[in-house]
């Protein structure tokens, strides 16, 4: 690296040098044309003493600048500056060795909240950070601590350019890996960590009003003040999954003044990911008239669907921007208290569609038009699932359905005579949608059941106080059936049984 600075020095600053020389001897050369012109000579101008010094100084820098080489204009400009290993010890520090370095390793699975805010149990997380020492005699240590918090960043602040109004930061757990001062020896030291995210909490967040982000980070202070602290910062990826249910939602809406009934079924949960289908069915498209004996259809010409994510959330005011009367009672005072309130809605999905469905005009009770619809969300769509946190931030979700007919009529009998009467009308719809992501093969944790051993038994085996030694010097061998009939093998051959119960009868 003292390299590539002193080369950079070396190609950058003598061109800066010859430039300056090259201007001063332009504007010197037309200042002494414009003084030693014939007409003013003529007069007997004669140059004042200060022209005369300028022109000599100039020409003693060209004749110098072309003698000397480049590398003889460092010491006069820079007589401070030192590079590389032959520099003071000031400018030594600069390029320090650290004593250790930080990693880490989550041992457990993403972090995910199953379920909305008032029934998720949380999630836990738990890892190990690894402090690798890489000094030969080791190292002393101050301290090494680690925090986890989390991050609100307001995009439209209560105060504009108002750092405390921008920002919140709120701290979810501090770890004290060393309570005092320790030496530490070279290699690598682990300290566990472990927290419960609890279900309430918001989840990772990147909108256009806010975001929200969980930051952790850990920093190990040496007992040396000429060693820097070595840092070390990460950021959890926060998610909620919302169970889908199994049956999809039923909706019907009607359009007055007309007759026309729509019958939608849809799912109430979608993923990011992947295409869903909403059924949609049109009843009561015709009409029949009997005075002028002619029969009023309405038929769809064009359907348009659109998914919207609308975010909320309530900039907060920090203390210097708060209102300093607290007793105000108007409705304008207590909004500042609290904040301000934002919202952003953007389209992450839409289509427009000319056909695609199947019309039924047979019969005047029954005239139907059926769809099968597939809507997603948009390749490179910028999206947020659904979230909602206690200090007012919340991302919901929308579809928007619109249709358009137009009014048609024809005689009784004479279908394929039909007239346009020039009159249309648009059907809109909206309905809840939920923007989740996949909940996999994960469930809960505290849903996780603790392995269960089948090949243990009941109790342990039966083993006999005191062992006999027989006349020959041979010791007696027990053996426990499963019947629990004590069977005694002597050495020589013999058997002889007892009818003694074992533990386990007796347990039984």
């Amino acid at each position: 690296m003292p390299h590539r600075v002193s080369n950079f020095l070396k190609a950058t600053i003598p061109s800066s040098i010859e430039s300056q020389v090259i201007s001063l001897k332009k504007s010197a050369a037309k200042a002494g044309r414009r003084r030693d012109s014939p007409s003013r000579l003529a007069r007997g101008y004669t140059p004042a003493p200060g022209v005369m010094a300028a022109r000599t100084s100039t020409s003693s820098l060209e004749s110098t600048s072309h003698q000397k080489d480049n590398h003889h204009h460092l010491k006069p400009l820079f007589p401070g500056l030192h590079l590389g290993r032959s520099g003071s010890k000031d400018g030594s520090n600069f390029f320090h060795k650290t004593p250790a370095t930080l990693d880490w390793q989550l041992e457990s699975p993403p972090i995910v909240f199953y379920g909305d805010v008032e029934s998720s149990t949380g999630a836990l997380v738990s890892g190990q950070l690894f402090l690798n020492v890489t000094e030969e005699d080791g190292h002393d240590f101050e301290s090494f601590n680690a925090t986890l918090s989390i991050h609100v960043t307001q995009k439209r602040p209560f105060v504009a350019h108002c750092h405390d109004c921008s920002t919140q930061v709120t701290e979810l757990k501090k770890w004290v890996f060393l309570e005092r001062p320790l030496h530490l020896a070279k290699g690598q030291h682990a300290f566990p960590f472990s927290i419960l995210l609890e279900g309430h909490l918001p989840t990772s967040l990147e909108g256009a009003v806010v975001s929200i982000s969980y930051h952790f980070k850990a920093d190990a202070i040496s007992s040396r003040s000429s060693f820097s602290p070595v840092k070390f910062e990460k950021t959890l990826d926060v998610k909620r999954v919302l169970m889908e249910h199994e049956t999809p939602h039923h909706s019907v809406r009607v359009f007055p003044p007309t007759n026309i009934k729509a019958s939608v079924h849809y799912p109430q949960v979608i993923h990011p990911i992947g295409n869903n289908t909403l059924s949609l069915r049109l009843d009561g498209l015709s009409k029949h008239i009997p005075k002028p004996d002619t029969i009023e259809y309405w038929r769809l010409k064009k359907l348009t669907w659109r998914l919207e994510e609308t975010s909320k959330t309530i900039a907060p005011a920090c203390a210097k921007h708060a209102p300093k009367d607290a007793s105000a009672e108007s409705d304008e005072a207590q909004a500042n208290k609290k904040g301000l309130l934002r919202t952003d809605t953007r389209v992450i999905g839409e289509k427009t569609l000319f056909s695609g469905w199947k019309s039924n005009y047979s019969s005047v009770s029954d005239s139907t038009v059926e769809i099968e619809l597939d809507y997603h969300l948009s390749k490179g769509a910028k999206y947020n699932c659904n979230a909602k946190s206690r200090d007012g931030t919340e991302v919901t979700h929308q579809l928007m359905v619109e249709m358009v007919v137009s009014q048609e009529y024809a005689q009784v009998g004479k279908p394929n005579l039909v007239t346009q009467t020039g009159v249309g009308r648009i059907l809109r719809m909206h309905f809840a949608t939920i923007v989740s992501d996949r909940a996999g093969l994960g469930i809960s944790w505290d849903n996780e059941a603790p392995p269960v051993y089948q090949d243990v038994p009941p109790s342990p085996p039966c083993y006999m106080e005191e062992a006999r030694c027989l006349p020959d010097g041979t010791i007696e061998e027990a053996i426990e059936p499963l019947d629990g009939v004590l069977q005694t093998v002597v050495a020589g051959g013999s058997a002889a049984t007892s009818t003694a119960p074992s533990s386990l009868n007796e347990d039984r």
